[in-house]
């Protein structure tokens, strides 16, 4: 399943595919070993903004816009075929660019070809709706695509939440300008090769690679541009909303978390120590709804930590292609440093490291970008591995006398993007689930992901939401529409 051989990676604009006009490129790296697998075209600003017109153009002339709902799903269709018949190359690409573990890069696969699916079938669906008003008219509202859309995906699902943005952004109607991050660009630019090889029309959907501050920011500041998606970093998001101002730009935002795993002593407990696992250490901990702060009620605490470091221990972490890996690399030598740091910050704010905490250069895995799965104790809540995204397999587990103080730990955020509670009590389970600020919530399960619910945060973990209607939406314009059904002059001036 390794890539065996480097490929030059090209943008794709206007229906066509070019290299930086600069003739620039950077290098691909695989995580799992450091070697460079490719290189992609590092686009600088007058790509974006030949790319930006081309989309800009396609809108205008209605070749995508107007087409009827039934044609434009027919192409999402397609798409979904696509993807599902390039399943194992795709696969191959996201281990060898992200560092997924097999069965994570193929379940993100499978997940896009549905994402699409779904998509296309909702499109189709009535929508809109009349109202009575008090004058003879026929009153309604209508929906209408946004226009051109600057889509911004992070490294950590380059494909899954690519398609995320894509499929709902497409299905209503609009032009866009897809903007991977620079780190991992594979897939995104074998899915672009698939909107091509499905007939999509030129200009409709434009591919450009670079370092966000200077391709992403001309499309955020870009007059041309409509509405900016983006998916990442607190401090990136708050900076595209300040730019994105200027042209008072519609903007979505998903951002970071800090998602606390609530614990009661009467939750089934293995249950809730296999979750909690899963919770932190799937996708490597690189994932903005991670469980990384696991609150535990505390008649329970010393058994529930002593269980979860055993197992912890035990997690088989490795390359994406062996089969054995349970948990991949982190995606770059910059972020491993990056989570390394904090590990660091950790043991000098006083808390007790359990487990972990180093990175891994036995049994031939010191090219790669590799770390224990990291256990903190004995924390407060003041401290920055407490407060602070870390994204990385690094947990702290924290200590509650009873529901109202884990509530009280789990809202003590900036961020709201997820969170879950462990209980038999259904009653108290939906009593603290209806009180955290949170936007994605799980009872006695964790991570677990549907096309068709909203995906979101509360407070600084973004604006607006996607997937489900909600994502549909936030692709559209509304627009209200009253025909006079009584033609004759009102008769307001005398004259």
């Amino acid at each position: 399943m390794e890539i065996t051989k480097t490929v030059d990676l090209k943008m794709y604009i206007n229906g066509e595919w070019k290299n930086a006009t600069s003739g620039d490129s950077r290098p691909v790296i695989n995580p799992a070993d450091g070697k460079v697998i490719g290189y992609v075209a590092e686009g600088s600003v007058n790509d974006m903004k030949e790319a930006i017109e081309a989309a800009r153009k396609a809108f205008d002339s209605g070749i995508w816009s107007e087409l009827s709902a039934a044609e434009r799903a027919n192409y999402l269709f397609k798409i979904a075929d696509k993807l599902e018949e390039y399943q194992e190359e795709l696969t191959r690409l996201e281990i060898s660019n992200n560092g997924k573990p097999f069965r994570e890069a193929d379940a993100d696969v499978m997940d896009a070809a549905a994402c699409f699916r779904y998509y296309a079938g909702l499109i189709t669906k009535p929508d809109g709706e009349t109202y009575h008003v008090p004058a003879d008219m026929q009153a309604m509202v209508i929906k209408e695509p946004v226009g051109v859309c600057g889509l911004i995906v992070p490294w950590n699902y380059p494909l899954l939440m690519g398609v995320w943005k894509l499929a709902p952004a497409l299905a209503a109607g609009n032009t866009v300008v897809f903007k991977p991050s620079e780190v991992t660009p594979m897939t995104s630019a074998k899915l672009v090769e698939i909107f091509e090889e499905v007939g999509l029309p030129k200009g409709v959907c434009n591919l450009v690679f670079g370092a966000g501050a200077v391709v992403g920011n001309e499309l955020v500041e870009n007059p041309l541009v409509d509405k900016i998606s983006f998916t990442g970093g607190t401090v990136t998001g708050k900076n595209i909303m300040r730019k994105a101002a200027d042209s008072v730009k519609k903007v979505s935002l998903e951002l970071g978390g800090k998602s606390p795993n609530i614990i009661f002593a009467d939750a089934d407990f293995e249950t809730a120590v296999d979750y909690a696992l899963f919770g932190i250490f799937a996708g490597s901990g690189q994932i903005c709804a991670a469980g990384s702060r696991i609150l535990v009620e505390e008649s329970i605490y010393d058994r529930f930590v002593e269980r979860f470091v055993e197992r912890a221990q035990k997690i088989k972490v490795g390359p994406g292609h062996d089969p054995q890996s349970e948990m991949g690399p982190l995606v770059s030598s910059e972020h491993l440093e990056k989570v390394l740091s904090y590990i660091e910050v950790g043991k000098q704010e006083g808390a007790r490291l359990a487990c972990g905490g180093n990175r891994i250069t036995a049994n031939g895995l010191d090219q790669g970008y590799f770390v224990e799965p990291t256990v903190f104790v004995d924390v407060t809540s003041d401290m920055k591995i407490v407060q602070e995204e870390i994204f990385g397999p690094v947990v702290v587990i924290q200590k509650f006398k009873d529901e109202q103080e884990a509530i009280q730990l789990a809202n003590d955020s900036v961020y709201g993007l997820a969170g879950s509670v462990f209980t038999v009590d259904g009653a108290k389970a939906l009593r603290v689930i209806k009180k955290l600020r949170a936007g994605i919530t799980w009872v006695n399960t964790y991570h677990f992901t549907f096309n068709e619910a909203p995906w979101g945060g509360y407070k600084q973990s973004g604006i607006g939401r996607g997937l489900g209607t909600y994502g549909l939406e936030e692709y559209q314009e509304v627009k209200q529409v009253n025909i006079n059904l009584n033609v004759e002059p009102i008769g307001w001036f005398e004259n």
